[in-house]
């Protein structure tokens, strides 16, 4: 299976899914950090994806989802964006509502 197909059945196969550099106990950068404690902040249930373990999937991830930076967050196959998206959706309250209903599809 090519990285674009493994990414392509992430997305599609959990509501939300984060691609991050290290893992949610232990991120490797800072945008990575932020994201993650955003996303326990409105109790989302993620799907982490080192893409430091996969030079490949982290190679064809920008390509993907045509956003050239990390972490990138998808909830129900649609890329939401980076560090500074998710923040700005979790200080607004959006976060929570789009993380909520795509956790309350998949139950």
């Amino acid at each position: 299976m090519s990285a674009t197909e493994r990414i392509k059945a992430l997305v599609q196969g959990h509501p939300v899914v984060l691609f991050m550099k290290g893992t949610p106990q232990f991120p490797m950068c800072g945008f990575s950090s932020r994201a993650v404690e955003a996303l326990k902040k409105v109790d989302a249930k993620i799907t982490p994806v080192n893409v430091l373990e996969d030079p490949e999937l982290r190679a064809d991830l920008p390509r993907y989802s045509d956003w050239p930076t990390f972490p990138q967050l998808f909830v129900n196959g649609e890329l939401i964006g980076g560090c500074d998206i998710v923040t700005d959706l979790y200080d607004s309250g959006e976060l929570r509502r789009i993380v909520a209903e795509a956790q309350k599809d998949a139950v």
